[in-house]
């Protein structure tokens, strides 16, 4: 029996699980660690937390599955992408909190590219929009506001990367440095078509190329591990790709037009194009789903809502509406309606479509009447809005409707949630039997390189529904909730 060993670090936790080579789960360890958020709208992350609960994970996951070190074949990573990390390359010691995806710090280095017109040139070359999201501006960032970074950068001193090329340097001892397509395409200095550092961009943005990692593809040998409690030296890191994007293979989406959502954090709803790029004249984003050996590259459309699983957390911890997160899913079935009351949680500004970095959020319609039930219910019925113009953009894009959407993530486990979602977007939804996709996705990618899955069809044929949501609402109903939404967002 072969095992893989699938880190997913994630915004909020370190999940690592461990496969065998029937998809069957044999350990699931997640570690929770702090948000930080040193000023309003700023969110950023210690990297020795993250990489602390790496290690505690890999570790229990290993002894959970009650395995051998050298049981396992190989290893996956997924991440968060966007949020950046600089780190000496010396030490391995990072030179300041990684920013966070989520964090606007830098729209006002956005807005002065914007009113220079570089909205088109970041457009064509990158498949992105003009956002504080992506990591270019967050790099820059830092390398002006960590005294002595920039002359360090430039003497080759520091390293640079998303959250998967410093797992990676941390877990071969910084033998590799690397970053695979998926994340690379969303730093905003990758040329979507080239998949290489594009050097006009590196030079808008004052990027040293000598700090930026080597861009791989997603199946292939990234690195060795070294000196890892719980895995063997030497096994394989040959599996890597964005949280969405690894996503989106775990989802066996492997088909021009298929899609998923995923609701972590927030929504990420990816759907793949094929081999050329599909670029959106509805703001959507570009973006590279994978690369695999003697295969051209497979893009996808995105669209990101930045709230998702954060809102019901905001709910939880911010107002106390309940102590666990699942309970929203009995609060807000109390009422058959949110009775005209809307929530628009652009926490964090507002993503696909609209793109607006200073957004904050709304709590619209409220009455005499209006119940803790009635806000848990239009915070379910805003995750699922969301989502709507999203899939309404995308297929405006591509000229076709979706007929089918498959879901996973956190929030996925939230039935009501879901069939809110098939009835706002009146389309079938499909859960998996395994919602960890993410997870799934680096695993799958891993074991294709050491031969433990042999084909993209063996694994297509392993994908299996655990429940479906037929949509079930009146159109008269669905209608009036999406012209109470649109009142929201005018408000926003």
């Amino acid at each position: 029996m072969s095992y893989i060993c699938a880190i997913d670090q994630g915004t909020t936790g370190t999940t690592v699980i461990i496969i065998d080579q029937d998809l069957r789960v044999h350990a699931r360890v997640n570690k929770e660690f702090p948000q930080i958020f040193p000023k309003p709208g700023w969110v950023e992350h210690d990297p020795e937390a993250i990489w602390s609960s790496t290690l505690e994970t890999i570790a229990l996951a290993q002894q959970q599955a009650n395995l051998l070190p050298e049981d396992i074949c190989a290893v996956g990573i997924t991440n968060q992408r966007e949020t950046t990390v600089v780190w000496e390359r010396a030490s391995g010691t990072p030179i300041h909190n990684a920013i966070v995806w989520q964090d606007r710090r830098t729209r006002g280095r956005i807005q002065s590219m914007q009113d220079e017109g570089l909205s088109e040139l970041i457009s064509e070359r990158t498949g992105l929009v003009l956002d504080p999201y992506f990591s270019g501006t967050k790099i820059e960032w830092i390398l002006d506001h960590v005294e002595g970074a920039r002359a360090r950068a430039v003497a080759g001193e520091l390293a640079v990367g998303t959250i998967d090329s410093f797992l990676l340097w941390r877990l071969t001892q910084g033998a590799s440095h690397k970053s695979d397509v998926s994340n690379a395409s969303r730093t905003m200095l990758m040329d979507l078509e080239t998949a290489q550092w594009d050097e006009q961009l590196l030079r808008l943005l004052r990027v040293p190329r000598e700090v930026l990692p080597e861009i791989t593809g997603n199946s292939e040998l990234l690195g060795e591990v070294r000196g890892i409690k719980g895995l063997k030296d030497g096994t394989p890191i040959c599996g890597m790709a964005g949280d969405q994007q690894a996503a989106l293979f775990g989802q066996t989406c492997f088909e021009k037009g298929d899609a998923k959502c995923t609701y972590g954090t927030g929504a990420f709803l990816l759907m793949n194009t094929g081999e050329v790029p599909v670029h959106s004249s509805h703001r959507m984003l570009t973006t590279a789903a994978w690369r695999l050996p003697g295969k051209p590259m497979t893009y996808a459309l995105e669209g990101s809502a930045f709230i998702a699983g954060a809102l019901v957390q905001w709910l939880r911890d911010g107002l106390g509406f309940f102590e666990h997160a699942a309970e929203i899913e009995q609060l807000a079935g109390q009422v058959t309606s949110s009775e005209g009351v809307v929530l628009v949680p652009s926490l964090a500004g507002l993503g696909a479509p609209h793109w607006n970095a200073d957004a904050r959020g709304v709590l619209w319609g409220m009455t005499r009447g209006t119940t803790r039930a009635h806000i848990a219910r239009a915070a379910l019925e805003a995750i699922a809005l969301q989502n709507v113009d999203i899939l309404s953009a995308m297929e405006a894009d591509l000229g076709a409707p979706l007929k089918t959407l498959r879901v996973d993530g956190g929030a996925s486990a939230n039935s009501l949630l879901m069939q809110l979602q098939a009835d706002l977007l009146d389309r079938r939804i499909e859960r998996p039997a395994m919602t960890d996709t993410t997870a799934l996705g680096s695993a799958l990618l891993a074991g294709l390189h050491v031969g433990v899955f042999k084909t993209l069809d063996d694994i297509q044929h392993s994908w299996e529904a655990e429940a479906t949501f037929e949509p079930d609402m009146h159109d008269s109903a669905r209608k009036t909730l999406m012209s109470l939404w649109a009142q929201g967002l005018r408000r926003v």
